[in-house]
């Protein structure tokens, strides 16, 4: 049986940080509500004139250089904010990666969609129509909050994590395991951009500002995520013929640090085994986990040989999991120079 294999880890994150303090000078909030509520102290933000798919170019080419090539037979790229609604920005990302030719695709599951986008690949892999896949978590989430919003624009960021795999063997390191994962399209307007998509535009009115908006229901977002979190986590265990006993580290998507904790504390697993970067990078939300794995593994905090337990929850609502054993490898993370228009203004 085929198995789809991690053999390199990337990251970039845009330039500019954004504090609490920064936030509290124009919304109504503070620094002590943001981090007694989320974990954020801090997240990072892109400059006018950089991209998702710029993020999602420099993560991709540090990928490629942890593998050790150059190439992959597909891309594939999870985001929520993608360059443009149409195309699709997989073939854009391909084509300055300088592989024009190949499968290129998005995968749209908002917070899921690292998990999704691996689904994919593992997917392309096991069929044979992949030998190998860079797939990269990649979001502009900056770029559709409402700034007076407080509780989005708290919470969200931006940036890019990416993964090569290649078609190996289910029982070598770096393997990735049984993928669960879900979906609950009756709770579709807990997370959503209102407006801007086919159901809006045909219906011939003009949308409230707002409603260009990302936007959630906290509240009712926080109960399914912990629920749905922990439950395709176990589920995911079982299916790899594991038990919790078996996990080292927990890598949980960075929704916020109380969704973390709880998810932990209902899989019976210490505040040491979860890895997280919530405190300074915010919920990037389809890159969180990618960016997780590359500043985890450039720090030092994951090891090889180290059982990995990796959980999302996102809109749609979906939400997923699966298990890696983390393989030896270098990772590489790198923050990306401001755009010349911006260091223009």
């Amino acid at each position: 049986m085929t198995a789809a294999v991690v053999t390199g880890v990337g990251a970039a994150i845009p330039p500019r940080v954004v504090t609490n303090d920064d936030l509290a000078g124009y919304l109504d909030t503070s620094d002590e509500w943001i981090r007694s509520r989320t974990g954020i102290a801090s997240r990072r933000w892109v400059d006018p004139g950089m991209s998702t798919g710029d993020l999602a170019v420099a993560a991709g080419e540090l990928a490629l250089r942890s593998a050790g090539i150059d190439r992959v037979d597909a891309v594939v790229v999870a985001t929520t904010t993608p360059d443009r609604l149409c195309p699709a920005t997989a073939p854009e990302v391909a084509t300055r990666l300088g592989m024009t030719g190949i499968s290129a695709h998005d995968v749209n599951a908002v917070c899921t969609g690292f998990l999704y986008g691996l689904a994919s690949a593992v997917g392309l892999i096991a069929a044979g129509n992949a030998q190998t896949v860079l797939m990269i978590g990649a979001e502009a989430f900056s770029t559709i909050l409402d700034p007076q919003d407080r509780s989005t624009a708290v919470i969200f960021a931006d940036g890019a994590g990416a993964v090569v795999l290649r078609a190996g063997s289910p029982d070598e390191p770096g393997a990735v395991g049984p993928i669960v994962l879900g979906s609950d399209g009756s709770l579709s307007d807990l997370i959503q951009i209102p407006a801007g998509g086919s159901r809006q535009r045909s219906a011939g009115t003009l949308a409230p500002p707002e409603d260009h908006f990302f936007q959630m229901r906290g509240r009712e977002v926080y109960r399914h995520a912990v629920e749905r979190m922990a439950a395709s986590a176990q589920e995911a265990m079982v299916k790899a013929g594991l038990s919790m006993a078996d996990v080292d580290k927990f890598v949980p998507h960075q929704a916020n640090n109380r969704i973390s904790v709880a998810v932990g504390e209902r899989l019976g697993l210490v505040p040491a085994q979860t890895v997280s970067n919530v405190d300074h990078m915010g919920n990037t939300a389809a890159a969180s986990i990618g960016v997780l794995l590359a500043e985890a593994s450039v720090d030092g905090e994951l090891h090889a040989g180290e059982r990995l337990l990796l959980t999302a929850f996102g809109g749609g609502l979906t939400w997923g999991a699966t298990t890696l054993v983390w393989p030896a490898l270098t990772a590489h993370m790198t923050v990306l120079p401001r755009p010349v228009s911006a260091v223009a203004v």
